[in-house]
């Protein structure tokens, strides 16, 4: 069950025993999170120059954008699928031991690909059973991962931790696409491969540098599917973390493929080419910084559970006032306020629910939220139909305004949620 070490008051909102006030920057004071962070940089880098570079080689030698879609669903669908069962083996096993052997297994597909796209002829059909390995490993990857943070600060740096590494996720996704633009540029596509199969060397150095005990884990007599099924039993004895995993999911298909959208808005609405939807997309990115910083900070502050609402409507409200945008001088600094909320909301609810689950099944529940990656596509997809039935103003606005009332009826019918301090 979940830790309680907290108490009820009698209206009742839950209360975490007294902690140390933690800064922004907390987690960073504490040497295996460091090595950690480190490895994190490098390694969100190197995935973002070998996404750029791999739908680059695909569409260039293929130029058939289908082609490009199969390598893309190849990449995304195995971690929809079996994020679950990572999350079962991350609650068996060693977790940083797992994240080494995930981090093994990934450089060998990236030195195969890259030996591929230098040596031989790849075909279409080699590079889509890559990235579909790819995908598979990243299933079993990311829910270690994530369940290494809470072994890696103390309690009061839990937020600051979570928050640092959404920034730095985002900051890869700045940094990542401009490197292998200028990579590709001045010294082939092969080059990103390389330097994205070199870059797991340093990975898994800092992983091995991390100084943790042994894991304590139980050994369990039932199968994986006995696990998983525990997983979701653990989940369903607590409304609050199933409205948590709600939380995760539900602004991920109804408000999350706007990222996609912007191009559509730059072509056809606000009518500013290639280069506004270039400027647009790095407004986002690096309003998303912003506001992984912000949730790190103000969350030290206030209750957890309604920050992280207001958070969400917040990120809901400037989609909408972003949908109704005159033109891109007006839209620009509302996009930069809706990537900050929605990484602020997104690190609010990583930070709740890391806090408050039982480590027994904390990869099983931190692993349900990667079910994202299969709900973003089909919520592209219902955008893009609902915006040629009515245009993509209303298609988004609509949308954004479905999440709007979701936060406010959680506000009022969850008061478990809304206040919630852990």
């Amino acid at each position: 069950m979940i830790r309680r070490q907290d108490k009820m008051t009698e209206t009742g909102d839950t209360i975490a025993s007294p902690s140390p006030r933690a800064g922004t920057f907390e987690a960073l004071r504490h040497r295996n999170y460091r090595l950690y962070w480190l490895g994190n940089v490098v390694s969100f880098i190197g995935d973002w120059l070998d996404q750029i570079a791999l739908n680059w080689l695909v569409i260039s030698t293929t130029g058939d954008p289908i082609m490009l879609g199969l390598v893309n669903l190849g990449r995304g669908l195995p971690i929809m699928l079996f994020a679950m069962f990572g999350g079962v083996i991350a609650d068996r096993v060693d977790r940083r031991t797992m994240l080494i052997c995930t981090q093994f297994l990934a450089m060998t597909v990236a030195i195969g690909l890259a030996c591929t796209v230098a040596f031989f002829d790849a075909s279409i059909w080699l590079i889509l059973l890559l990235a579909t390995c790819r995908g598979l490993i990243v299933a079993f990857n990311m829910p270690a991962r994530n369940s290494l943070i809470y072994q890696l600060v103390p309690r009061n740096a839990v937020a600051s931790a979570v928050s640092l590494n959404s920034v730095t996720m985002n900051m890869a996704k700045i940094i990542g696409p401009l490197a292998s633009a200028a990579i590709i540029a001045s010294l082939g596509v092969t080059a990103c491969f390389i330097a994205n199969a070199v870059s797991f060397t340093f990975v898994m150095a800092m992983l091995m540098l991390i100084d943790l005990p042994a894991q304590k884990v139980e050994r369990r007599e039932e199968s994986l599917v006995q696990s998983l099924v525990g997983g979701f039993a653990y989940m369903k004895t607590e409304p609050v973390l199933l409205m948590l995993v709600a939380v995760a999911l539900v602004p991920t298909f109804f408000c999350q493929p706007y990222m996609q959208f912007l191009s559509v808005f730059s072509a056809q609405v606000f009518d500013a080419g290639a280069s506004g939807f270039g400027i647009m997309t790095a407004i986002a990115a690096a309003g998303s910084i912003c506001g992984g910083l912000l949730a790190s900070r103000v969350q030290r502050e206030a209750r957890r559970g309604s920050i992280m609402l207001i958070f969400m409507s917040c990120f809901a409200i400037a989609l909408v006032l972003f949908s109704a945008a005159p033109n891109i001088y007006v839209a620009i600094p509302i996009l930069f306020a809706a990537g900050a909320m929605h990484i602020a909301y997104n690190s609010s609810n990583d930070t709740i629910l890391q806090l408050m689950v039982d480590d027994a099944y904390r990869g099983r529940v931190l692993a349900s939220l990667f079910m994202t990656r299969g709900l973003m596509p089909v919520g592209t997809a219902t955008m893009a139909l609902l915006a040629a039935a009515v245009g993509p103003r209303l298609a988004l606005g609509l949308m954004s305004s479905v999440v709007l009332v979701f936060a406010l009826v959680l506000w009022i019918w969850m008061p478990r949620l809304r206040n919630l301090r852990v």
